[in-house]
Parts: structure tokens; C-alpha cells; sequence
């Protein structure tokens, strides 16, 4: 062979970071370096897993670099739960690479992996050496000579796979130009002696190129929890675990080139690949015998239309529906769609309230189906935007069901489908900014003070780093090792963790899913994934089914049942019914108070609340929407009375407009001009006229980008839907700009002004990943209008639900209570003689001013559901009698009661909190006095507790204050303060007027960051008389950053920005406040970033 020559060679133990913790390089890294150096073949074989297989493969076809697919296993029988690839140190136990050659390997593989994974904990696996040996056919097996791995196991796994895979058992061996390069080469010659011809060479990397070294020592430090100072020999003493090209290979091992040309034999056996994969969805969902797929879709849509039409399918939307059912049978997707309907039914038999939502949406037969909820005969929707006959991709439906009963449909997927033909998708748990700096920050050694502070360094929305803010944190930004671990930390960013469960992705199949993925059981009892993220199964064609949770829909049934529940109706006669009538809205009989005795159904109730209601659109336009689904944000709410929504397509575009898309595209301003007449709603060209109007001439949603494309530029249907799957990835892959002059090309053929062209090409990119579909914004607007009349008819049943359906939403229990306080809803404090586990609903004192709420036992911190039902359980048997009385029924914990008196919901036995506290902590001897009639507590006079110490109790316990607030006490001070002007109440910022300068001071109740171009932050503040809105740009929030980040109670100064009834402060200053007296209370806010 000639100098320089290049060497055949294939590398057959590959690894990457998804060898979690161990590998520092991503899979698609290790493949362009294989390609790079000319490999003929590279087999990526991660510990007890082929989690990176799809993504090396996608990366593999993109650069036409052979792949191998396989896994390293652990042999041995580890404990079930010891976490072992956590603490797993290089060589502790034996290991095998397993090589897939052909179908029939793969489901060897898989299966293997099923069963390592089966018995353990997640994050780790272990399987016998006989259970590897009973399953030999379509694989290869290598096993690593680690001279660290106990003596002689090495010997005996390869005896054992010898006698079952035969000469297919081989022998890997390595040079790392270390201490054990000797060791490993004699142990390779041993195995020849003995079983001939049977070692081939490998780098055994852990990344793709030597300059990784650092990062991989990190790596090490963060799996054995440990500092890269004590280390020691777990971490490599050099460079040299990287991947090597053939003559690098040769090179090395010189005087066994055999070694080396071994390799090439193996890989070219190894004809294996995932696109051989032969998946199928279960084709029998609810077809009656004899039955075809496609015929029961079109008897169960023909079904869905006699429901959903009563009158008759609109010509139109039969036309939608006949165009895809052709379309849908040519694909042979119709079992997918049968499936779906039959989780729907599932839910719905058990009437749990669902909705689907997201592209299905833009689809007539799951509207038929009843799997969503958006007409097609009222809306304007692109079904491309969900199926396309060029795309060649499955279908995605995504359903959402109420959070609580989730739980409920999932295990009846299981037991429908059955545990080996049904599993959920895993979501990769990555590192990210902070997450990143923490853990580097371990290993660097530095202190938890100095961890917390690091980590503190990244914003949400951030990624740089400055001296300024590593100053501002208490950190010395000309320290080499906070330099280093800044880098190391944006090296790991994107690193996987862990794999954790997808939010509600199923995979269904036809046979056993083992067959074509390994199944892992999560960490959530009753669930099992596959390896597999979403991602990964749209590259590989697998179908998924998204069963997810909302909130919103809990809490929606749970106002509807507490409307319908005979005690609600019965609180002061005919109250219940008239109030909605004396707001201007339909009967309450509407909502199923006039069949009270019928069994409620939380299905029929939502369907028969009244549409178009304009006491609805009143409030929403008011931004009276604390609570209400989608538009209660800070931001949403500033573009509320702006927007002024009147009808339900205006809440469609509410949804939508309020999103970075819109924003940075810049569509905005122009919508709200033409909305409010300042300049005329026209489009670019008559025959964009039918797809512009609705939205005044400027394109808001993903659907018209695609439209417009199809019809203004020509682009098929395919073509707009690959425009639109460029339009989210453009920043990260860059393929967007190969649209730009096939689209102005295409305006001008049909007359479109260029201007137009350039313009549109500007707000795709302002879209980019953001951009909303029209019917996602659309099934959501259903969920608006639907919470938004609840809270406008019945707001003390709403916000009863709310309180009940917690943790969901934007805003915490305590600013819930206010706003219905704000309301004239009377809320009465947790008593453990009147509230349940839920808050529940109680005549008011004033019968006029509707239902009470009372607060429930829920909300009490360190209060158990358990002890609250048998708390309930004994006042159920007979009233309590004293604090002693209660204690001894209900068998209460001592910490129990304490939580009990701290919150005050002991004041009917003992009046006195300091006293019920003193009680409480008070040391009992059990059993003293069982059986001895117990008198009623005596006061043993003690001095009541202070107004703050009252309010520290109450928002330390509870959550919230009743009768008291923390700027109460603040007030003396504030009036006291020199400079800047008076410090005005939110009731008295009602009355500035338009650019004021004002000063405002309150609790932060909420911060919202969006991503959107301008940086702002919106805060709620929240004082004795009501809320305020705050606005802090971009410039103010750096310039006050960790005050604007982490200060509960906040003075703002700034300017009032009026529109209408609604008004923002515009902040200038921020300055923290502090109670007085060094008193503390727990106050925290709900922030989103």
C-alpha cells in the first residue's frame, strides 16, 4: 500500500451523548467526522440503548455515510433501583456490543433491550450473558477487553457468546497511548489462541474530535458526582478517545492489520437500516366484521354530519369532506383516524370534556368525527396545512383532554391496545442555560453560593453572558475558571440529560412494539415509552397520537357541575336563574338548571352555552379576563380593548395576533390601523381578496402564508406546506431564503407588485418559529369564549374552579380571590367546621349578590387530601366539639394541626390563632384521654398575634390574605417617602390621565416576558384597592435587572399609557420595598417567560 493511501476501515463502537453522560459528541457530529475521514462504515453504539439511532440516521442520508445500528449492553444483574448509568464507572462491569445485520436483528435487539430496561430503574439496564446467547440470530456481538472490568469476565462473556453467535462473536481491542494499551493487545492475542481469527481494532471513542477532552472530563464529574480536583482516575488522562480514520487506525496497529480489515467484513454484513423499518397502526379501531378501514371512516363521518347538520351538510363542506376521504383512503391513514375517534369516545363515555386542536382542526372529518370543535362551514381552513399527499408524512392529531382525568384516558390506551402494542414517546430532557452553568459549575468545584449565583447569570430569553451581569451576580469575570465554566457550560447546552415522557404522544401498533423499538418503563408508575422523541418518529413515519392536558377544560366542567349542582340552585330561589338574565344573557336554563334531576353532562352543558353573547364581549373588551383561558395575560390584555373583539372570529385573531410571529413580522400595527379605519383594508391583488379579507388585507396566521403561496406564486400544495416547515426552522437551518425569489417571481407573473413580494418574504421571517395556525387559534377561541361567559354569568362558580383545577393558569389563587372579591364575590376563609377538600360554594349573606365561596382545605400548605377526608369523614359523623374533639377523630398528625392553626382554620373551636397555634404545638400524650367526654376549650388568654405576624400566617400557609394586604402596612412609609411625587393606589390610577407621571406601589403578582422582539416585561401589581399593569422596556429591566427579577414588593415611577378604561404605567424606575420591622411574608409571584 502506497504512503498516505487511504485505509478501509469501519468503526464498530462508536458512542455519543446519548451514552448520557459518558459520549461528547451529538450523533450527527460523529457521522460528518466518519464521512469526513472516509470511514466505511460507523456503528454508533450507545450504553443499553439506541436513543441516538434515528438522528444519526437522518444525519447519514443527508451526507451518504454507511450507519450500523446498535447498542453497548451491560451484562450483570444490577439492583432494581440503583440508578446504575448514573454511577456506572468506566469498566465496573463487563460489557457487549450487539450489531444489527439484518430485520430479524433489529427485533432481536429491541427485544433485548425491552428486557434489560424491564426489571430496573429508569436510567438503567441490565441483561444476563444467557439472555444475550438465546437470542443470536441477525446480530453480531463484540465484546470490549477492558482490562478495568473484572477479572475474567471479559473471558467468560466471550466464551458464552462464542458458543451461541459462533466466529459472528467477536473481540474488540483499542489504543489510547495509555497505561493499559498493553493489557488490552494481550488480551487480544489470548482470544485469538484460543478461538482464532476473532479481534478487530477499534478508537472506542467518546467524541468525534480530541478538542471534546474537556468537556467529556465534565461529563465524567457530573455522572459520579464529583469535582474535576477529585476526579482522579475516572477521568482520561489524555485526548485520545476520538474518532480515528483508517490510516490513523493502521498506524497504530501496525503489526495486526487484520484487525483492522476485520472491521470492513463486519460492517459490510451489517446491511441493516431504520429506513428498513416496517411499521403499521392498528387497522381494526371500531370497524364492524367485514369492514374495511376506509368504509367505517366514511360511515362513522356520515354519522358525525347528521349530528353536526341536522338540517343537512352544507354543499361545501361535503365537498371538503368527499375531497379528504379520497385523499386520506390514497394514503392509507383512515385506521389512524378510527383510533382517534376511539380515544375520543373513550373520554367522552366517561364524560371527560376533550377537544382537539392544532392542524386537525383544519380538517372536515375530524370535525365530523367530533374529534374537533372548529366548523368548517364557519371558518376559512387549509386542510394541506394537516394532510398532503406530497408531504408523504403521517398525520398529527392532537387532542386535549382535562388534566386531572388524563390520567384516566391514558391507562384505557393501555388496556385497550394492550402494554406491547401501545407506549408513550419520550421528550429529551437537554441542557440549557441554567441547568448547564449549575451542573459545570459542580464540577468546577465552586461552592452552592457561588453555583446558585452562576446559574443566576442567564436570562430566559438571553444567551449572552456579560461582564457586567457576572459583576452584578458577585463573581469575578477575570477569574480563569468562571471564564472557563461559562464555556463549558455553552458547551454542554443541548447535551441530553435524561429522557423524561412526552406532555401526551402515543404510539400505537399493530404488533408488537418491540419489534420495531425497544419499550422502557418511565419513571411515572403505569407508563412505558419508547427511546424515540417526536422529532425522531416524523423522520421515521411513525404514527403518534397526542393525548394531552388543559387546564382550562377541568376547571370549565368543574364551574359547569358546580352551576348545575342542586345546592347552586337552590342558594336563594330563583337567584341562580335570574342572574344571567339580568346581565343581558341567555336563561340559565341554557346551561341545564331547568333539568336538575337529570345526571349531569358536562359534554351537552358546554355545547349549550349561549354564542355571540355581548355581555361577554364587553368584558373581554373592558380586559376584565383575569382567569379567562388564552387572554388573561398582561399582554394580552393591553391589546384587548385595542382589538375590542365583538364577534368569534375576532377572538380567533385575539389568540393569535398576541404572539411573536405577528410581532416581529410586523403585522400588528397595520391589522390594528385598518381595524380602526385609520387606513383602507386592501390587499396586494384581487385574487388574494378571498384569502386576505377576514384579517383586513394582512396575513396573520400560517394557513394564509401557505395560501397565498399557492395562489399568488403557484406553489403546490406540498410546496406551501415545505414553505411553512422552512418558515419555523429558518433560523436554525437557513432554507427559507430559497423561497424568496421563487416567490416574487411568482407575484409577478400574476401581477403582484414586487413591494408585495419582499414585504411578504419579511414577515415570513418575522414568523418565523412562532407563526400560529389559524385553526389552533380557532380551537382555542372556542375555550376563550366558553370561560369568558362563565366568568361574566357565574363568577363565583368560575373562580371556584378555578381555585379547584389548580396548579393551571396565569395567575396564583390569591390574585383568583381578588379578582372575585373585586367582583362582589364574598370569600370566606378554610374552617375546619364548613370546608371540604375542594373550595366549595355556600349560600351569601346578601342573596342578592349570589353564592359565596368557601375556601378549601386544598389550599392549606402541609395539608394532605388524606387528612382532610378524614377530617370531613369525622365532622360528617357528628360535629366537633373542641380542638381536642377534632384531633382525636380525625386522627390528625401534630404537623397537621399546626398547618391547620397557622392557616386559621381553626377559628370556630378556637377563636384566638395565637392560642390555636399554642394548642397545636402543644406536646399531647396519645391516648390520655380516649374516651373521656372532652369539654370545650378554655382561653388561656395569651395576646393575639400582630396584624403582619397574622398576614406572614396567612400568605405562608394559604397562599392568599382576606381581610388584610401587605401594602396596608406599607402605606405610612410610603407617605413619608421624599421626592417623586405621592405613591397613588391602583383605584386612584383610574383617574390619571394619558403620559402622567406617576408612582405606583405594589406585590408582584405576575411577570411575563414574551420572546418577542422589543424585550418587554410586563408586570401585574397588586395592592389593597386592585391591580395595576406595569410595562418595563427592555432598557429599564437591564438597568434595574435584579430588582425587576426577584423583588416581591416593588415602587414603580413611570408614565400612564390610556386607552379607554384600560391603563398601563410605562416604567422608568423600579425600587424594591420591604416591609417594615424586618417582618417577612411569602409573597411569589407567577412569572412566564
Amino acid at each position: 500500500m502506497s504512503a498516505g493511501a487511504p485505509v478501509p476501515f469501519a468503526e464498530l463502537c462508536g458512542r455519543s451523548c446519548f451514552s448520557f453522560l459518558e459520549g461528547a459528541s451529538h450523533p450527527e457530529e460523529v457521522v460528518h467526522r466518519a464521512k469526513e475521514l472516509g470511514l466505511e462504515g460507523l456503528a454508533l453504539c450507545d450504553r443499553d440503548g439506541i436513543y441516538g439511532s434515528v438522528r444519526a440516521h437522518t444525519a447519514a442520508k443527508k451526507v451518504e455515510q454507511r450507519v450500523i445500528v446498535g447498542a453497548e449492553l451491560t451484562i450483570g444483574a444490577p439492583r432494581a433501583g440503583s440508578g446504575q448509568r448514573a454511577e456506572r464507572a468506566p469498566g465496573a462491569q463487563p460489557s457487549v456490543v450487539l450489531l444489527v445485520e439484518d430485520g430479524e436483528g433489529y427485533a432481536n435487539l429491541c427485544r433485548l433491550l425491552t428486557i434489560a430496561h424491564a426489571d430496573c430503574e429508569k436510567g438503567a439496564a441490565s441483561l444476563s450473558a444467557e439472555a444475550i446467547a438465546a437470542a443470536p440470530r441477525g446480530l453480531t456481538a463484540i465484546v470490549p477487553l477492558d482490562p478495568l472490568a473484572p477479572a475474567g469476565a471479559s473471558s467468560a462473556l466471550m466464551s458464552t457468546l462464542r458458543d451461541a453467535f459462533g466466529e459472528r462473536a467477536l473481540a474488540a481491542t483499542w489504543k489510547h497511548l495509555d497505561r493499559r494499551d498493553g493489557e488490552r493487545v494481550a488480551a487480544a492475542l489470548a482470544a485469538e489462541r484460543r478461538y482464532g481469527p476473532c479481534v478487530v481494532a477499534t478508537a472506542r471513542p467518546l467524541y468525534h474530535h480530541p478538542s471534546r477532552k474537556p468537556l467529556a472530563d465534565v461529563l465524567t464529574c457530573i455522572r459520579t458526582k464529583t469535582t474535576l480536583d477529585q476526579a482522579g482516575t475516572r477521568i482520561t488522562p489524555n485526548a485520545e478517545a476520538y474518532v480515528r480514520s483508517g490510516a490513523q487506525m493502521a498506524a497504530l496497529f501496525r503489526d495486526h492489520p487484520a484487525w483492522i480489515a476485520r472491521t470492513v467484513e463486519v460492517a459490510s454484513r451489517c446491511r441493516f437500516a431504520l429506513s428498513d423499518l416496517r411499521y403499521s397502526f392498528p387497522s381494526d379501531a371500531l370497524c364492524m366484521p367485514g369492514e374495511t378501514s376506509d368504509q367505517a371512516l366514511r360511515r362513522l363521518t356520515e354519522e358525525g354530519c347528521r349530528d353536526r347538520y341536522p338540517e343537512g351538510t352544507p354543499p361545501g363542506v361535503r365537498a371538503q369532506i368527499e375531497k379528504e376521504l379520497a385523499l386520506i383512503a390514497k394514503l392509507g391513514v383512515a385506521p389512524y383516524f378510527l383510533s382517534v375517534q376511539q380515544v375520543v369516545k373513550i373520554a367522552r363515555a366517561r364524560q371527560i370534556l376533550c377537544q382537539g386542536r392544532g392542524s386537525a382542526a383544519n380538517s372536515a372529518v375530524c370535525f365530523a368525527l367530533g374529534v374537533t370543535a372548529v366548523d368548517p362551514a364557519r371558518s376559512n381552513l387549509l386542510f394541506e396545512r394537516f394532510l398532503s399527499e406530497e408531504r408523504n408524512e403521517p398525520p398529527d392529531i392532537d387532542v386535549d383532554f382535562e388534566h386531572e382525568r388524563r390520567e384516566e384516558v391514558i391507562q384505557a390506551i393501555y388496556d385497550m391496545y394492550g402494554r406491547d402494542r401501545a407506549a408513550m414517546v419520550s421528550e429529551v430532557i437537554a441542557y440549557r442555560g441554567k441547568s448547564a452553568l449549575r451542573e459545570v459549575g459542580k464540577a468546577f468545584g465552586f461552592s452552592p453560593d457561588q453555583v446558585d449565583r452562576l446559574s443566576g447569570l442567564v436570562l430566559h430569553h438571553e444567551a449572552d453572558i456579560t461582564e457586567k451581569r457576572v459583576s452584578e451576580a458577585g463573581l469575578d469575570p477575570d477569574d480563569v475558571r468562571v471564564r472557563q465554566a461559562v464555556l463549558m457550560a455553552s458547551a454542554l447546552e443541548g447535551f441530553p440529560r435524561h429522557l423524561s415522557i412526552h406532555v401526551g404522544g402515543f404510539v400505537l401498533s399493530s404488533e408488537p412494539l418491540h419489534k420495531v423499538a425497544p419499550v422502557e418503563p418511565a419513571r411515572m408508575e403505569g407508563r412505558t415509552v419508547i427511546p424515540w422523541d417526536k422529532d425522531d418518529l416524523d423522520d421515521l413515519g411513525f404514527f403518534k397520537i397526542d393525548v394531552l392536558a388543559l387546564g382550562m377544560l377541568t376547571a370549565i366542567r368543574k364551574a359547569l357541575a358546580l352551576i348545575h349542582a342542586d345546592g347552586y340552585a337552590a342558594l336563594s330561589g330563583a337567584q341562580a336563574r335570574a342572574e344571567p338574565a339580568r346581565r343581558g344573557a341567555a336563561p340559565a336554563g341554557a346551561m341545564g338548571h331547568a333539568a336538575r334531576d337529570a345526571a349531569f353532562d358536562p359534554i351537552a352543558a358546554l355545547a349549550r352555552i349561549p354564542p355571540e353573547d355581548p355581555a361577554v364581549y364587553e368584558a373581554i373588551c373592558r380586559a376584565d379576563t383575569v382567569g379567562v383561558f388564552q387572554i388573561e395575560s398582561r399582554a394580552q390584555m393591553a391589546m384587548l380593548p385595542r382589538l375590542r373583539p365583538s364577534k368569534f372570529y375576532d377572538l380567533v385573531i385575539e389568540v393569535a395576533i398576541v404572539r411573536p410571529g405577528p410581532i416581529q413580522g410586523g403585522m400588528v400595527h397595520p391589522y390594528l390601523r385598518r381595524r380602526t379605519g385609520q387606513e383602507p383594508p386592501v390587499s396586494p391583488h384581487p385574487c388574494l381578496d378571498p384569502i386576505l379579507e377576514r384579517t383586513l388585507g394582512v396575513p396573520l396566521f400560517q394557513e394564509q402564508v401557505m395560501q397565498i403561496a399557492m395562489v399568488g406564486a403557484g406553489y403546490t400544495p406540498g410546496e406551501a406546506d415545505q414553505l411553512r416547515r422552512d418558515m419555523a426552522a429558518w433560523k436554525k437551518h437557513g432554507r427559507l431564503e430559497r423561497h424568496r425569489g421563487r416567490l416574487i417571481q411568482g407575484f409577478a407573473e400574476r401581477g403582484i407588485p414586487a413591494r408585495f413580494g419582499e414585504m411578504l418574504y419579511q414577515q415570513i421571517q418575522g414568523f418565523g418559529e412562532y407563526g400560529f395556525p389559524e385553526s389552533h387559534a380557532a380551537s382555542f377561541a372556542l375555550l376563550v369564549y366558553a370561560s369568558a361567559w362563565l366568568k361574566v354569568h357565574h363568577q363565583a362558580a368560575f373562580t371556584c374552579a378555578l381555585l379547584n383545577a389548580q396548579p393551571m393558569g396565569f395567575y396564583s389563587p390569591s390574585a383568583l380571590v381578588q379578582d372575585a372579591q373585586r367582583h362582589g364575590v364574598e370569600v370566606r376563609p378554610v374552617c375546619v367546621v364548613h370546608s371540604a377538600w375542594d373550595s366549595t360554594l355556600e349560600p351569601g349573606a346578601d342573596p342578592s349578590a349570589g353564592a359565596a365561596i368557601r375556601l378549601g382545605m386544598r389550599l392549606v400548605k402541609g395539608l394532605g387530601e388524606a387528612a382532610a377526608a378524614a377530617l370531613v369523614a369525622a365532622r360528617e359523623e357528628a360535629p366537633f366539639t373542641s380542638l381536642p374533639d377534632l384531633v382525636r377523630r380525625a386522627a390528625l398528625k401534630k404537623n397537621e394541626v399546626e398547618a391547620l392553626a397557622e392557616a386559621g382554620a381553626l377559628a370556630a373551636l378556637v377563636p384566638a390563632r395565637r392560642e390555636a397555634l399554642w394548642r397545636a404545638r402543644a406536646p399531647r400524650v396519645e391516648g390520655l384521654f380516649d374516651g373521656v367526654p372532652i369539654e370545650k376549650d378554655r382561653d388561656v388568654g395569651l395576646p393575639p398575634l400582630r396584624p403582619l405576624e397574622q398576614l406572614a400566617l396567612d400568605y405562608g400557609r394559604v397562599g392568599l390574605s382576606l381581610h388584610d394586604h401587605p401594602m396596608r402596612h406599607l402605606r405610612p412609609a410610603l407617605k413619608r417617602r421624599r421626592g417623586g411625587g405621592r405613591v397613588r393606589t391602583a383605584e386612584e390610577i383610574k383617574a390619571s390621565r394619558n403620559g402622567e407621571r406617576v408612582r405606583v406601589a405594589g406585590m408582584v403578582v405576575g411577570r411575563q416576558r414574551p420572546a418577542t422582539a422589543s424585550g418587554v416585561t410586563f408586570m401585574t401589581l397588586e395592592d389593597e384597592t386592585g391591580v395595576v399593569n406595569v410595562i418595563v422596556q427592555g432598557q429599564v429591566f437591564a438597568d434595574h435587572e435584579q430588582v425587576a427579577r426577584h423583588a416581591a414588593l416593588l415602587l414603580v415611577t413611570g408614565q400612564v399609557e390610556r386607552q379607554g378604561e384600560v391603563i398601563h404605567v410605562v416604567a422608568r424606575e423600579l425600587d424594591r420595598l420591604e416591609l417594615p420591622d424586618g417582618h417577612e411574608v411569602s409573597l411569589k409571584s407567577r412569572d412566564y417567560h
